[in-house]
């Protein structure tokens, strides 16, 4: 029997996640990246509709998570992933263990994780993740789940192997430079690459993603509007369709703070040109995340030489990516323990 692989990709805005494989085809799906505390499991009203979440037990607290989980928040609730070890909160756990939950799954033999470069370059902090998160999960409803394996890589890469499958490329991209661009909620992520295998020195992310663009907008707002404006999704939802935010019962033109907000994706490319330069060496410069249509205006002034590369789905790009990579590992371990020992291949549990 195959090995069980599934992906989760805990983004500091979205949990995205493998739901289901069938026949080789991937189903994602995803939830906001918030976790709400409380000490006891919400119950749902019989009379109102559903709310779309769960609650997951995370050392002696519940955490409810799902994609109505902003209804379980309260004005003063904090973005508690919006920091650099955000891998090590409970928050996270519970994010991942709400992912799992959906997946209906009771065992999983090699789970696959993302991490922003920056943190992927603190080994320490990665076997850490992967301890902590091999073995047995309490779920929602008192189910189990038992992870067998974890492993834990760079974001972008994700995006790099989703690329080169999507394209039909990826043998040719296997031999060529290339650079992924990944400007996710909080951190804007770049990996430079020799075929599959990283360069260490010229890959790194900076907290300088969509998050910080939004902070600089809502700053302008409370400024102008005497008040202490905190909806963060509202003005990411009103620079993506282009329509106005409704604040205070009227509509608000967000245009005069564009400006500034706009500072934010230069700051982030202009020091990645310090790792980068002028990519006269790069042969494929690929934009993923969903920050991507922000940030384009200030990377195609970058690299005015390179046509830029973005993917149909850059929001799934790097989940979907983990996935087709876990699932080549892990028929690599398995042709690998055939080969050595001539038995069955080796399960991925050891």
């Amino acid at each position: 029997m195959e090995p069980i692989v599934r992906a989760v990709d805990i983004g500091r805005g979205n949990t995205k996640f493998i739901a289901t494989v069938s026949a080789g085809e991937v189903r994602c799906a995803m939830f906001p990246s918030q976790a709400h505390p409380c000490e006891t499991i919400y119950e749902q009203e019989t009379w109102g509709t559903k709310r779309r979440t769960v609650c997951v037990p995370v050392d002696d607290l519940n955490y409810e998570v799902g994609p109505d989980a902003h209804l379980a928040s309260d004005i003063f609730n904090a973005n508690v992933l919006q920091h650099d070890s955000y891998s090590a909160t409970p928050e996270y756990l519970a994010l991942l263990l709400g992912a799992l939950h959906y997946m209906r799954l009771d065992r999983i033999d090699l789970l696959v994780l993302g991490l922003p470069v920056a943190t992927y370059k603190l080994k320490k902090q990665v076997a850490a993740l992967e301890r902590r998160v091999t073995g047995e999960h309490t779920l929602a409803e008192g189910r189990k789940i038992t992870i067998a394996r974890v492993k834990a890589i760079a974001q972008p890469s994700g995006a790099l192997m989703y690329c080169g499958l999507t394209h039909g490329r990826l043998a040719q991209m296997r031999k060529e430079r290339n650079l992924i661009i990944d400007p996710g909620r909080r951190t804007f992520d770049w990996l430079v690459t020799q075929g599959m295998q990283q360069i260490d020195k010229r890959s790194h992310s900076v907290p300088r993603g969509m998050f910080d663009v939004l902070h600089s907008i809502i700053e302008g707002i409370s400024r102008a509007t005497g008040s202490h404006y905190r909806e963060y999704d509202a003005i990411d939802l009103a620079l993506r369709t282009g329509k106005k935010p409704v604040i205070f019962q009227k509509e608000y033109d967000i245009a005069q703070h564009l400006p500034l907000a706009q500072k934010i994706p230069e700051q982030a490319v202009a020091e990645m040109l310090h790792y980068v330069g002028d990519a006269a060496d790069i042969k494929n410069i690929i934009l993923v995340g969903g920050g991507a249509f922000f940030y384009r205006k200030a990377l195609k002034t970058a690299f005015p030489h390179h046509e830029l590369q973005e993917l149909k789905d850059p929001i799934f790009a790097n989940v979907k990516g983990f996935q087709y990579a876990g699932t080549e590992l892990a028929k690599q371990v398995d042709a690998a323990s055939a080969r050595t020992d001539g038995t069955e291949p080796l399960n991925l549990t050891t």
